[in-house]
């Protein structure tokens, strides 16, 4: 079988502790380079056993033998990385979120079309088959009709040189956190919302937001609640409200991290009755080997550009409604 070559643009902990990894457990592909500014490559690639160590990010793009990357960089550097890689003809995987605006976001798309190579965002969450069981059960009807959504994820970050406080690397809360919570809002209904409303608390110092909550409204009447944070302890959970029962979702984001390591659902009729469902899966292998297939079988990958653009604007409307304070409509 095909192996894609992939290149590593830095030495961030996502790469080191999950993507590097999934990539080395993957069926179809094999990490070749990494690169990162200085010495430190050199040891990380010892370390995780890759073969090529750059001391600066051009060069490993420039690399023949590396058919494709993975961009974990600080968020504001996205963009820049992400064109310079589609101009050598790389295919790219980005950390999410991939752009901080709409406007980054069409033009790094542009950039990945007109250089005929694949552009990924990397929200890894959605591979895991625990939302398609979710689906499944709302289509079923054991729920009734969906009524509210509820998504949460937060973490309690007191580390003031963590570059997720740093508003000139693209910080805060919503891109962190918070972009997981709307994406998998409409994921899960497979829409758009028309409205929306958020508020933010902006931290006095680092200026970036450390706690957002929302509420989406949805064309079908659905309304959907989200909220994230740094200043709180770690929750990750949604849940699906419906006429005759609810779906929750225990470890929506992370599986990996919950005490079982799996996705737990648990579906509670009105009747009582109560049923769940443990999930095993490894969701970061699974998202790079679609992402390799899709270069392989030359077709896009299941995050397709109209689904990133989608998600994109809905954070663009959040950002806007918290500047402004007023109800924005999509």
């Amino acid at each position: 079988m095909k192996q894609v070559k992939w290149g590593i643009l830095s030495t961030a902990d996502i790469g080191r502790q999950q993507v590097i990894p999934a990539i080395q457990r993957s069926n179809n592909g094999e990490v070749v380079a990494v690169a990162s500014r200085g010495e430190k490559a050199r040891q990380f690639a010892q370390e995780l056993n890759i073969p090529k160590a750059y001391t600066n990010y051009e060069e490993l793009l420039n690399d023949p033998d590396i058919d494709a990357v993975y961009i974990p960089l600080p968020n504001s550097l996205h963009k820049h990385w992400v064109i310079e890689a589609t101009k050598q003809g790389k295919h790219v995987l980005c950390e999410k979120p991939a752009a901080l605006d709409f406007e980054e976001l069409n033009d790094m798309i542009d950039a990945a079309n007109s250089h005929g190579v694949n552009f990924m965002e990397a929200f890894m969450y959605q591979y895991h088959p625990q939302h398609e069981k979710v689906k499944e059960v709302i289509a079923s009807g054991a729920i009734g009709d969906v009524t509210l959504l509820q998504a949460s994820f937060s973490f309690l970050l007191n580390d003031g040189n963590n570059i997720r406080l740093n508003p000139d690397l693209g910080g805060g809360a919503l891109y962190d956190v918070g972009c997981y919570t709307i994406h998998s809002l409409c994921y899960i209904l497979d829409q758009q919302p028309n409205h929306l409303f958020a508020s933010a608390k902006i931290h006095p110092e680092f200026k970036v937001d450390t706690t957002v909550a929302g509420t989406l409204s949805f064309d079908n009447g659905v309304q959907a609640n989200f909220d994230c944070s740094f200043d709180s302890t770690f929750r990750q959970k949604y849940q699906v409200v419906g006429s005759e029962g609810i779906i929750e979702v225990f470890g929506p984001y992370r599986p990996d991290v919950t005490e079982t390591g799996s996705g737990l659902v648990r579906v509670t009729k009105s009747n009582g009755e109560v049923e769940e469902f443990n999930i095993e899966a490894d969701q970061y292998k699974l998202q790079v080997e679609d992402f390799a297939d899709a270069i392989i079988e030359n077709r896009q990958p299941k995050y397709n550009s109209e689904k990133m653009i989608n998600n994109m604007k809905v954070l663009d409307a959040v950002f806007k409604s918290i500047e402004s304070g007023n109800r924005i409509t999509l």
